[in-house]
Parts: structure tokens; C-alpha cells; sequence
């Protein structure tokens, strides 16, 4: 039965094939083979047997003592199980799971080893590629600095923490990582709890997320938009929370200000009660309803909002299709005006007076009507009774004694002003109350006189015009004026109709005067808060857009020349973040009236943004007077701006575009002047700049070159090249010069992607492949050579820059010295003493620093006394030009020379000549690069150069 067992035994495991099963003697020598030994490593059985197993080791791991220790551990404690490369016959490598168990007989006699592997080289490339995800996100997260983004442990204390997270709250991470998350909550917030609460809502439903206030390591508060994840493993236990939070104060601040505008205007609109305003949506349904439309037509506005506003026209216009053809007037010109019978609630008549608007947005698409209606009922009656009692007072003239004291007291009772005129003589012959309250005199120093001689001249003249209409033409003239009265300056509004007598003669002249002040200074009111800026009083961009087409066409009808200028403040953000909103507010009103007082009176200077302003200058010569104007609109923000104390000093790039330039259509002269705008700012700020067609080419090519290079960073088309850097004894170091292999273009060179990917953010990610690339193509190398990689000025802004350096050593396990950043002048002119801190920290953990292209830069001396550098490179224009010109040759002189005193070493960077290489080797240069010694070459034939 035992020998049955063990036969059936040896024939399993002589069958399997997913794992190499032997034992070995207590030597370390092969005593058998399955299947599976042979499928892995490529012997049989006959090849192998009586071999040592430490034939599948390398070389080194042999030197070593691997597969003895191996041995001695299974022999000592029974078993010895590890992971580690193994080799085939053919000598390929597998990445094996290695199991080795002591076997021993009854007496516990070593008989030998049993001794399993398994091929696991495809999970551990799975592994690793999964290790690689987590870095490359773990990089993109510590990028971000627009978000703070973090974990919290199952207690809420702080994990980690990136850079966005930095600069939102003001922790660097050493003070923060540990602490509870509680601490950005208010006290308030932490006695009730509320920290835990969120984080109790996470864990129930996966996810918290709200606003509200959060507090900085200074004290001060910010609105915040936070979310919190839980985060649960495979087996759905929860290990920790992640957190993202988004300083949302300056939205907040203007949604707040755009909500008190609305506000305004809706109280503005509810609270008129002698009209029907409301809004209509392109169907003609009714979206809001103020307190006169509910007076005027009864409905409330829970009964009405939703239905269709031709429920107020009468059954005969609803089957006429009557309201949609108003809306189609209003649609088609702008406006539909007109008067009749609408209808209320109850059923009721009113004769109305209707106004409908188009109302298009700030992009000119339309998006709905609005719809103003006047109850003029008792006008009309009124006006009514006064033809009736014209008709009357003609067809029975043997009654007009009666019939005049009937309309006396008509007349009297109407709230308008009546005035009737003889039609010859123009003498005076009824008055009612009203007008003695208009001229300020009684009705006995009004009748029988004519106009010229019981009011002012302005007065006079305005009603003899209207007479004089309406003696000529039949029906009713109309006309409105400002004029002074007893009352002060007031609008009228008045018609002027004939009244015929028995002979069918223009007998009399009537007069209906009405003071529309109130009405008229209410829709001015709300005209001028619908187009212009609430802070500043300038136009908005919905009358921006309406001034430069209003130029436009005048430029097309008269072959005129306008311009159309961008402006952005430069620094205001600083001023915002460093004072509060308080202070900037009151900076852009002063900006405001600083414009203003440098342009015409006919050109339009709007507030399209925050701190972003428009301007059309209409009518102008050649684009010279365009720029002259710009140049005085920076020199006019230029003096400093004191503000409650603060002197403030802010700058103004201007970007400008001629109609002759482009496509004559608002959006487009806009987007042209925003381009200029760009390149103003792009060129230092504080400048101008003409729109070029060029500029348009450029930014096409920027956006493709911007998204390709994000498909590049993920698709690992980017690629570095080693260029030599040598000492008179061989190379010593390269340089690595990033590469981008364009899968259509081909190759593409730095110059034309780096700019790209420093204006976008993604000079972080670039830069940190980079550092992460050359250490470890670098450590593969062999050799004690070093790498130079070049870090952008934008770098130094990511306060994890000196933890993406030391991942780069640590993970490739390259020693710092090898390792030599690259910076230029540029490093130390923008925020100097913050960046001579990153630098002394690169060099605490012994990464060498070298200063690049120097000798170019305005301050170089003075940047060696600030920070100890490791080396300096002479920029390579002067030895290009040493041959031809003594000022670079006493240049290079004077450069050798003082290394010489400061001990520290020279590299002449683009030596291309051997002529070059002597001379400079004569000046005292110790370090060489440039093509005689070698181009930049991928690392593969750079591998192939050491051999």
C-alpha cells in the first residue's frame, strides 16, 4: 500500500507544470526533476541531474554565498522561502518564488532538501508597473497647488501632505502631518464636533461634502468647498479618509456681490406696483411675477408662473395666434409696443399699454422677453369721455352751455393735465387743477392767454410745436421733454390732438400733458444696473459688447479705424490675498477713474472681470494713437495708490487689436486684444503689445503642442539624451537633455515645449521624470560619473521640489554627490532668499549646484557671494565669440580667474572646436562640453560609448 502511495505520489508531482518540484542531496546537488523544472528552466532531466542548484543563480549571487545560505537557513529552521531573479539554460532571467523545506529522517538524520519554485515574473511586473502608478500619481497630487489634497488615518490625523495644501492653509508639512484635521475648524465648530461629524458621514456614505469656513496657521479664514472620501481596501475595511479642499473665498465674495446686485434689482422690480414686470421664456411662459402683476391682472404668482402669457388676450387674439406674432415683432426688431385689451384673472377687461423686450445674454444669444404692462383703463376713459363730450358738444350745440360745465368738471377730475387751445388765436380756453400745479399759477392768470404769455418761453415753445404738429396731420402726436416747470425740472410726456366744430374746421387743439419723471428715472435705474459695473459705475460687458459693435459698424459704413484694448492688472491678486476684498475693491474704483481720466469722452472703458478692464477707441488715425494711448494708461496706474494707509503700487499690461487686423465681429476683436494681452504679459508685464496674425498661428500651435505634451508625459514619448562633460583625463559626467519624440512631428526640441509646459504646470511633472530618469539611468552606469539635470525657476514655486530630489536618490539609489542640479541667474531674482533656502537644502544632502550660462545675467558676481556654488558654466555665447572679440576673451579671463580665488570649478560649455578647447585649457578651464567631444546621445548609445 506504501509503495502504491509513493509511486502515485512521484507521478503528481512528475505531472505538474506550473511549478519545478526536486529535491536536492544535502550538497546542494540535483537528485531529481519534474515537469515543471523543466518547463521553467529549460533542462531535462539528464542535463541537470548531479548538478548543483546554484547553477540558477547569477554569477554574483554565487560569489555571494546565495544558494549556500539558502541552504544553511532550510538546514537550521526547516524551511527558507525568498523572491530573487533565477536563470534558464538559454540564460534568460525569471523572477522566481523560491520555497526550500530540510528533509529528515525519523532519527532526524539531514537526508536533503525539498525545494519548489515558481515562475512569478509576470505578477512582479505587474507589481512593479502598479508601483509606478502610484508614483507617477503621487508625484501629480504633491504637484498640485490649486487643491489641498490629503489622508487622514482612521482618528483624523494628518498623513501627509501636498503642496496645494501648503499654500491654502499655511503648514509646511513637519508642523502638520500628525496633527488632527480638527484644527482647521473654528473652536465653535471643534466644541460641537462637527470634525467628527463629517467624518462620521464619510464613513456611513462613502463621502462629506460641503462649505464653509476653515482657518489658516495665521488665524485667518477661508471659505472652503471640502470633500471628504473614505478609503476602504479590497476587503471593504476602512483604512483612512482622503480629503481635498478648495480655498473658494474670492468666488464666494463675488457670487455674494453678484447675489446682492440681483437682489437689488429684484426688489427694485417687486416692488413697483403700478406695472406688470415679468419675464417671458422664449416659449412665451411666464418665469416671475412682481406685486403689479399681480395687481394689475390678479393672479398670484404660484397660479401663474409656468402658464403661457397669451391666458391675457382675449379668445378671438389667442385663435389669431395674436401673442406669438407680438413675440415675433419683439424677436425680430428688439421690441413690440402697442395698446389694448388684455384680460385678469377674474375675467375682467383693462385697457393696457404692453412693452416686450428681447433679452439676450452677455454672449448675445437670446434668452427670453421681458414684458412690461400698464393698466391705462382710466386713462383711456378718460380720454373717452373727452371725445364723447366733443361729439356731444357738436351734434348738439344748442346744449353746450351744459355740456361745457359737464366737461368742466370732467377736466377737472382727470389726473392729467388738459389744456384746449383755440386754433387761430391760440388763446387759452380750458385748463383743468393739474396744469395750475405744472405752471404754478392760477387757472384766472392761465385762461385766455396764449402760451407766450402765461409761461416760460421753454414752455411755450414746446406746446405751440406740439399744436402746430397737430394742426397739419390728423390723429394723435406725442412728444416727451425735460423741461423746467413750477415743480423743477420734470419729464412730460404730451398728446396733441385737433377737435373739429359744426363746420367740420380744426376749431381747438387739446392738450394731455403727464409728468413721467418717477417712471422714467425708474427705468433708467434699472437700465443703467443692467449695464454697468455695480462697483465701479463703467459699463459692463453686455454694454461693452453693444459700444464696440456700435464702432464696428462705423468703421464698415465710414471706413473708419478703431481699437479695442485688453487691460489686466498686474499684482492685484497679491493685493487681495495680502489686504482683503475691502481694500482691493477700493483700488479698482481708484484704477477706474485713473483710466477714465486718460481717454476721450466718446470712448467706452468698461470692467469685464475682477481685475480685467476693455476699452474701444473709436474713430482713430493709425495704430501709433492706439499705442500712445496705451503707454498712458500704464504711466497714469504707475504712481502709488493709497488705499486706508497702504500705499499700493500695481502695474497694467495692455494688449491691443486694430479693426483693420481681423474679422470684424465683437468676440473675435476681444479674443485678438486678449492674445496681445497674453504676450504683453508673457514679455514681463507692465507693457503693451499689438496684436499679430502670428499671434493667432502661435496660440493654435501652443494648444496643440500643450495637449500633445500631456499625451507625451503618460505615453513616456519624452525621452533623455546624455551630452559628455570632460576633464583633460576623459569624461567625467553628462549633462541630460530632455527629448520629446513626437509620434507624428518627429523630434522636438526643448525651446519649443519647455516655455509650454512652465506656463501650464506641467514643468513640475516634466522636470520631476526628469530627476527620477537620469538617477536611475545614472546608477546603472557602473561608473563614479556624475549627471547634471536642469531645473526650470518654476520649480523653485513647488515647495516639494527638495522631496522630489531626495525620491529621485532614494529610489534609484544614487549617491548625492553624483547628482549636480543645473539653475539659472533667474532662480535668485524672484523670491531670492526662498530660493538660496531650497538651494542650501539640495546641498545639506550633498547634491551638487552649479550656476548656468554665466556671465549673461546683470548681478552674476553678486550671486556667488550669495550662495557657495559648487560650479559655474561660462555661457556659451563667450566662447562662440572668443576668437573674434577681446571683450569675451577678457571676459573668459576674468571668469577663470576668479574661480581660481573662490576654489570653485569652471565648465566652458559649447567648446566645438579643438583651437577653442587648447586656448580655453591655456585660460584655466578644467571642465569641457560641447560637440568636439560628444553630441547628446540617448542612453543606450551612450552605454555603447563606455564599452
Amino acid at each position: 500500500m506504501n509503495n502504491n502511495s509513493d509511486v502515485m505520489y512521484r507521478l503528481l508531482v512528475q505531472s505538474v507544470v506550473d511549478y519545478a518540484i526536486y529535491m536536492l542531496k544535502p550538497d546542494g546537488t540535483v537528485a531529481n526533476w519534474n515537469a515543471g523544472a523543466q518547463r521553467a528552466k529549460g533542462y531535462t532531466p539528464d542535463e541537470i541531474v548531479g548538478k548543483n542548484f546554484a547553477l540558477f543563480y547569477s554569477e554574483d549571487d554565487r560569489k555571494n554565498g546565495a544558494p549556500q545560505r539558502g541552504l544553511s537557513v532550510a538546514t537550521a529552521v526547516g524551511r527558507f522561502e525568498t523572491e530573487g531573479w533565477r536563470y534558464r539554460k538559454d540564460g534568460s532571467a525569471f523572477w522566481a518564488h523560491v520555497v526550500i523545506d530540510a528533509i529528515r529522517d525519523d532519527f532526524g538524520e539531514l537526508l536533503g532538501f525539498a525545494k519548489i519554485t515558481r515562475d512569478c515574473t509576470i505578477q512582479q511586473e505587474q507589481q512593479r508597473k502598479q508601483q509606478e502608478q502610484e508614483q507617477r500619481f503621487r508625484l501629480l497630487v504633491e504637484g498640485v497647488t490649486d487643491y489641498a489634497i490629503y489622508m487622514l488615518d482612521l482618528d483624523g490625523n494628518v498623513e501627509n501632505w501636498n503642496a496645494g495644501a501648503q499654500r491654502a492653509k499655511g503648514y509646511v508639512a513637519e508642523e502638520i502631518v500628525g496633527q488632527n484635521f480638527s484644527r482647521f475648524y473654528s473652536a465653535q465648530d471643534r466644541k460641537d464636533h462637527i470634525p467628527e461629524k463629517n467624518l462620521s458621514t464619510a464613513f456611513k456614505t462613502g463621502r462629506f461634502e460641503d462649505e464653509g469656513w476653515r482657518y489658516r496657521k495665521d488665524g485667518s479664514a477661508f471659505w472652503a468647498h471640502v470633500i471628504i472620501d473614505a478609503i476602504r481596501d479590497d476587503s471593504r475595511k476602512l483604512i483612512g479618509y482622503a480629503k481635498i479642499t478648495r480655498d473658494c473665498t474670492e468666488q464666494r465674495e463675488l457670487q455674494r456681490k453678484q447675489q446682492e446686485y440681483e437682489k437689488t434689482f429684484r426688489l427694485l422690480v417687486e416692488g413697483v406696483t403700478d406695472y406688470a414686470i415679468y419675464m417671458l421664456d422664449l416659449q412665451g411662459r411666464v418665469v416671475n411675477w412682481n406685486a403689479g402683476a399681480q395687481r394689475a391682472k390678479g393672479y398670484v404668482s404660484d397660479e401663474i408662473v409656468g402658464q403661457h402669457f397669451s391666458v391675457f388676450y382675449g379668445s378671438q387674439e389667442r385663435l389669431a395666434n395674436t401673442p406669438e406674432a407680438n413675440l415675433g415683432i419683439a424677436l425680430k426688431t428688439g421690441r413690440f409696443e402697442d395698446e389694448g385689451w388684455r384680460y385678469r384673472k377674474d375675467g375682467s377687461a383693462f385697457w393696457a399699454h404692453v412693452v416686450i423686450d428681447a433679452i439676450h445674454n452677455e454672449d448675445g444669444k437670446m434668452i427670453g422677453f421681458a414684458k412690461i404692462t400698464r393698466d391705462i383703463t382710466e386713462r383711456r376713459e378718460n380720454e373717452q369721455q373727452l371725445l364723447r363730450a366733443r361729439d356731444l358738444a357738436q351734434a348738439q350745440s344748442a346744449k353746450m352751455s351744459e355740456l361745457s360745465g359737464f366737461l368742466d368738471t370732467i377736466i377737472s377730475n382727470i389726473p392729467s393735465c388738459v389744456i384746449v387751445e383755440d386754433a387761430i388765436s391760440r388763446e387759452i380756453l380750458m385748463v383743468n387743477e393739474k396744469a395750475e400745479q405744472l405752471f404754478g399759477v392760477s387757472k384766472s392768470l392761465i385762461m385766455h392767454k396764449r402760451p407766450h404769455e402765461c409761461m416760460s418761453a421753454e414752455l411755450s415753445d414746446y406746446f405751440n410745436s406740439l399744436s402746430d404738429i397737430a394742426l397739419r396731420s390728423e390723429g394723435i402726436h406725442s412728444r416727451e421733454q425735460l423741461l423746467l416747470t413750477a415743480g423743477g425740472d420734470r419729464i412730460l410726456h404730451t398728446r396733441a390732438t385737433t377737435i373739429s366744430g359744426k363746420d367740420m374746421r380744426q376749431n381747438y387743439v387739446m392738450l394731455i400733458v403727464e409728468d413721467v419723471t418717477d417712471q422714467r428715472e425708474a427705468d433708467a435705474r434699472i437700465h443703467h444696473m443692467a449695464h454697468h459695473d455695480n462697483l465701479t459705475s463703467l459699463p459692463n460687458r453686455i454694454l461693452f459688447r453693444q459700444k464696440l459693435s456700435e464702432a464696428l459698424r462705423q468703421d464698415h459704413q465710414h471706413h473708419a479705424l478703431s481699437a479695442t484694448l485688453c487691460l489686466d492688472l498686474d499684482n492685484f491678486k497679491n493685493v487681495n490675498d495680502a489686504l482683503g476684498h475691502q481694500i482691493g475693491d477700493e483700488l479698482l474704483r481708484v484704477v477706474a477713474k485713473r483710466l477714465r481720466s486718460v481717454l476721450r469722452d466718446h470712448d467706452t472703458l468698461a470692467r469685464i472681470g475682477g481685475d480685467e478692464f476693455a476699452i474701444v477707441l473709436p474713430n482713430i488715425n493709425n495704430a501709433q494713437e492706439a499705442a500712445v494711448v496705451a503707454q498712458r494708461l500704464i504711466e497714469g496706474i504707475r504712481p502709488p495708490i493709497n488705499v486706508e494707509g497702504h500705499n499700493l503700487s500695481v502695474g497694467l499690461s495692455v494688449g491691443i487689436a486694430l479693426t483693420s487686423q481681423v474679422t470684424n465681429t465683437p468676440e473675435h476683436m476681444l479674443r485678438c486684444a486678449d492674445m496681445a494681452l497674453y504676450e504683453a504679459k508673457r514679455n514681463g508685464r507692465n507693457r503693451f503689445e499689438h496684436f499679430t496674425m502670428e499671434m493667432d498661428d502661435v496660440a493654435r500651435s501652443r494648444r496643440v503642442i500643450e495637449n500633445d505634451l500631456r499625451d507625451a508625459i503618460t505615453g513616456r514619448q519624452l525621452k533623455l539624451y546624455y551630452q559628455p562633460i570632460t576633464n583633460e583625463e576623459g569624461i567625467i559626467g553628462y549633462e541630460a537633455l530632455m527629448r520629446w519624440h513626437h509620434p507624428v512631428k518627429g523630434l522636438i526640441m526643448p525651446n519649443d515645449f519647455i516655455p509650454i509646459a512652465e506656463e501650464t504646470g506641467l514643468i513640475h511633472m516634466l522636470g520631476a521624470y526628469a530627476l527620477y530618469e537620469a538617477c536611475r539611468e545614472a546608477q546603472s552606469w557602473g561608473t563614479e560619473q556624475s549627471v547634471s539635470v536642469n531645473l526650470s525657476p518654476l520649480q523653485f514655486k513647488n515647495s516639494s521640489l527638495v522631496s522630489v530630489v531626495e525620491g529621485a536618490l532614494r529610489e534609484s539609489g544614487l549617491a548625492a554627490h553624483r547628482l549636480e542640479v543645473e539653475i539659472t541667474e533667474s532662480v535668485l531674482l524672484d523670491d531670492t532668499l526662498g530660493n538660496i533656502r531650497t538651494l542650501q537644502s539640495l546641498k545639506a544632502i550633498g547634491v551638487q549646484i552649479a550656476l548656468d550660462d554665466f556671465g549673461t545675467g546683470y548681478s552674476s558676481l553678486s550671486y556667488l557671494r550669495s550662495f557657495p556654488f559648487d560650479k559655474i558654466k561660462i555661457d556659451k555665447s563667450f566662447i562662440n565669440d572668443m576668437g573674434d572679440s577681446r571683450e569675451a576673451m577678457a571676459i573668459i579671463r576674468a571668469i577663470t580667474g576668479m574661480s581660481r580665488s573662490l576654489d570653485i570649478q569652471i565648465t566652458a560649455e559649447g567648446v566645438e572646436s579643438s583651437e577653442q578647447f587648447m586656448k580655453l585649457r591655456e585660460e584655466g578651464c578644467t571642465l569641457f562640453q560641447g560637440y568636439y567631444f560628444g553630441r547628446p546621445q540617448p542612453s543606450e548609445l551612450r552605454l555603447k560609448q563606455l564599452e
